[in-house]
């Protein structure tokens, strides 16, 4: 029985779907957004954010398993140097999925996966009540002349 057992195959060998999804998350790192279909996109999020957990250790032991995963050395120089640093304060959730419709010729469910940007440094990020609120922009009626 197949009970829960989930297995990303699309009609592919493991050879294949291993580097289909290694060079699809090298060119998320390296654009930022790619359009995929919507089974593609949810295995290569999979990838990517344990990818981008991996690289926030840091260390030669998680440089060295990023490669061998991605098989591309300037893209994990690239996410250890620039992708990593902007997700150091979010503990998971770097990227998101936006549906777009069916594809014409086949009417596969397609979608943009992209990475999430970075926080800016004053915003607070979470609903905690405890946590400082951000001042209200002042409205025209406000001011006197």
């Amino acid at each position: 029985m197949r009970h829960r057992k989930y297995t990303f195959k699309i009609g592919r060998t493991s050879e294949h779907r291993r580097s289909l999804l290694a060079n699809a998350v090298c060119s998320l790192f390296k654009a930022g957004r790619i359009t995929t279909t919507v089974q593609k996109a949810k295995e290569i999020r999979r990838l990517a954010e344990k990818t981008i957990t991996l690289a926030k250790t840091g260390t030669l032991h998680a440089r060295r398993q990023a490669i061998s995963t991605l098989k591309q050395k300037d893209t994990v120089a690239e996410l250890f140097s620039t992708v990593m640093p902007r997700y150091a304060d979010r503990d998971s959730g770097y990227t998101r999925i936006m549906r777009l419709g069916k594809r014409l010729g086949d009417a596969a469910e397609m979608c943009i996966l992209e990475l999430i940007p970075a926080a800016p440094a004053g915003l607070v990020a979470t609903n905690d009540p405890a946590a400082p609120a951000a001042a209200a922009p002042a409205t025209p009626a406000d001011k006197t002349a």
